[in-house]
């Protein structure tokens, strides 16, 4: 019905019907005296005049006293008549006197060339005005805010790289004015080698790929000076995706740089320092302790030097200088084990079975004051390590607990399998199955000062005379070298308890070969043609005589090449090749690989005071005698090279 209606109107009355719908706009006629002749809803929402309050009034009625006074209104007609067209913005005035911004077109209505009057549409477009004007007073004052920051630059590159804009501080850091480096491609700050490496087209590609770039580095100023930059670069898309540039943000770091520098040469120079320090306190440590021990020999060699003296004496002092060699190697053994350069023989054995064979031993040590307590399960915890360095290793912390119960109390002893060592003392935690050996106090305790230093060596609690300070010191070198740990957790007045971690091993425990007392049991020795190889003269020629006062037949020489020719010249001539380890040129485990892999039969024993070599990678399956060795040591060698002798005839006997 209503399609019918508007079909049945004549086309003029349509169109009046059309424009007096429209809400949004202000459509209206003028005369061509400039008065309001049409009026539509949308001009009334706007301007607040009914049809009959504005109709036959000029239009001037909406304009702004200070515009009417300038003649906007007529201009705006004459405009019109003479271009044809006239549109602008302004301010515009309600009924109510409220001022609002229009957008403005005004077109003459023309009837035989004669302009007979003016079709008028006006827009409200306050709120776009508002918003336009607070989007242009935030760009300014961004602008204003961009340009006035002197302690970064803050500049833009085009997507190729090119400079666009450039701040104040961009200036400031780079030395360039705007009209200088406008248009140029910013790799100009990249020094020489960074342009050569493509440098500046992966920091673009990787702002584009991750959405940002940053990094320090140096770049070169205006006059060519370096200096450390801190670099962000965010590329800038438009709405669509597309890709209008980068952002760049640099800061000069150079003082920041060099602050960090002198820091760290600070760093470095108190770590020499205290390396110092502590190598002083080693050396005194060492100086103190082996003064003490060639005291006692010295003053027993001087005794033995004096004629006549009685037997009982001369065996007193005999055993003096013996028994303090022996301490003297302990002493060493302890500064390797503490270094971990000392030579292990590791083998697998249970750690249960071990500590119940020390029970007696550690019963002998601690007196009646004290109680063992051994928590101890009856499932195997085996371990690849030296067992002999590890009873060493449980008897100091044994004894350390005992002194620090001066008045009795109980040391309990433990062992458990773990799933790994937790992070001590810096050193990253580790994971896999460990076995722990556990020993608590319920003495004195230590303060967490005391904690830091105890694995120090010479450092002790002790008084005088009462302790070393090398005990905690081979038990810390010993599980590292064991590839374990040692940590330990203490309170003052409660008690301490140590940790040792040593990784689980699997397969069956080592037989245990027959000790070197046992061998050097064995009577009637045979005669053997040893190659004895030693550079150090003095020890070279005690340990020939040694051997020669043992009935062997020895033949001395002072390198590995030496002994290579020695046995290129007499094939059949040896038995036996007793090697020192470090050495010039051929070390000794390297001449004990080349002879066995030349004379796989011969037998050959490695001896060595210290070796890194043999710290690092073991003994490769060669007897190790450590030095300072004895006659028994020497005895064991010539028992061990024959019982090897005797296996190979049989080998040989059985071949044939």
């Amino acid at each position: 019905m209503l399609s019918r209606r508007l079909t049945d109107l004549a086309q003029a009355d349509r169109f009046q019907l059309l424009v007096s719908a429209v809400k949004d706009y202000a459509i209206y006629l003028l005369d061509s005296e400039g008065r309001v002749a049409t009026w539509n809803i949308g001009a009334q929402l706007f301007k607040g005049y009914t049809a009959d309050e504005i109709v036959g009034r000029h239009f001037s009625t909406f304009y702004t006293d200070e515009d009417r006074a300038a003649g906007l209104p007529e201009r705006a007609l004459h405009t019109a008549a003479t271009n044809g067209r006239f549109e602008s913005e302004g301010w515009r005035v309600r009924k109510d006197g409220t001022r609002f911004w229009t957008h403005v077109v005004i077109d003459p209505v023309i009837e035989d060339g004669e302009v007979i009057g003016y079709a008028k549409i006006t827009r409200d477009v306050s709120e776009q005005r508002a918003a336009d004007r607070a989007l242009y007073e935030s760009e300014q004052r961004f602008r204003l805010l961009v340009q006035g920051v002197k302690d970064y630059a803050i500049y833009m590159l085009d997507p190729e790289g090119n400079i666009t804009n450039w701040n104040a501080g961009a200036e400031a850091i780079k030395g360039y004015a705007a009209d200088e480096i406008i248009g140029r491609h910013f790799s100009l700050f990249y020094t020489p080698e960074d342009r050569e490496a493509g440098a500046p087209a992966r920091a673009l590609a990787t702002a584009l790929r991750e959405g940002k770039f940053s990094g320090e580095a140096q770049r070169v100023r205006k006059d060519g000076e370096r200096f450390w930059a801190s670099v962000l670069i965010d590329p800038i898309h438009d709405e669509t995706g597309k890709l209008l540039g980068f952002a760049k943000v640099t800061r000069d770091i150079s003082e920041k740089r060099r602050a960090e520098e002198e820091l760290e040469r600070s760093r470095e120079a108190l770590v020499q320092a205290q390396k110092m320090e502590a190598i002083g306190r080693l050396t005194g440590g060492v100086a103190h302790d082996f003064n003490n021990l060639l005291t006692v020999i010295r003053a027993s060699a001087d005794f033995l030097r004096r004629p006549n003296v009685p037997e009982e004496k001369r065996t007193r002092y005999v055993e003096a200088i013996a028994e303090t060699a022996e301490r003297a190697a302990t002493l060493t053994g302890q500064l390797l084990a503490f270094a971990r350069r000392q030579p292990l023989q590791p083998e697998v054995f249970d750690v249960c079975t071990r500590l119940r064979g020390l029970h007696r031993i550690i019963g002998s040590m601690i007196g009646s004051s004290v109680t063992i307590q051994n928590d101890l399960p009856e499932t195997e915890h085996l371990v690849e390590a030296d067992p002999t360095q590890f009873d060493t290793a449980i008897l100091n912390m044994v004894i350390n607990a005992r002194d620090a119960m001066p008045r009795g109390g109980t040391i309990r002893i433990g062992a458990r399998i773990v799933g790994g060592v937790p992070a001590v003392r810096g050193h990253a935690a580790a994971s896999g199955a460990f076995v722990a050996v556990d020993i608590s106090d319920d003495g004195t305790g230590m303060s967490p000062e005391t904690l830091q230093k105890i694995f120090e060596p010479f450092f002790t609690t002790k008084p005088v005379d009462k302790g070393t300070g090398l005990g905690l010191s081979q038990v810390y070198g010993f599980a590292k070298q064991s590839r374990g740990e040692i940590d330990v957790a203490s309170q003052l007045d409660v008690g301490t308890t140590f940790t040792l971690y040593l990784p689980s091993a699997a397969g069956q425990v080592t037989t245990v070969p027959a000790s070197a007392a046992q061998l050097a049991d064995v009577s009637n020795i045979p005669r053997r043609r040893v190659l004895l190889v030693e550079d150090n003269e003095g020890v070279g020629k005690f340990a020939a005589g040694l051997l020669k006062e043992l009935g062997q037949a020895v033949t001395w020489v002072g390198d590995g090449q030496a002994a290579l020719k020695a046995l290129n010249n007499d094939a059949e001539g040896f038995d036996l090749v007793f090697t020192d380890v470090v050495m010039p040129g051929i070390n000794g485990l390297e001449l004990a690989q080349l002879i066995q892999q030349q004379r796989p039969g011969l037998q050959i024993v490695l001896t060595s005071g210290y070796s890194h070599v043999i710290a690092e990678q073991g003994a490769q399956g060669f007897p190790l005698v450590r030095k300072p060795y004895s006659i028994d040591g020497l005895l064991a060698i010539l028992a061990s090279g024959r019982d090897e002798s005797q296996s190979s005839a049989k080998r040989q006997a059985a071949e044939r």
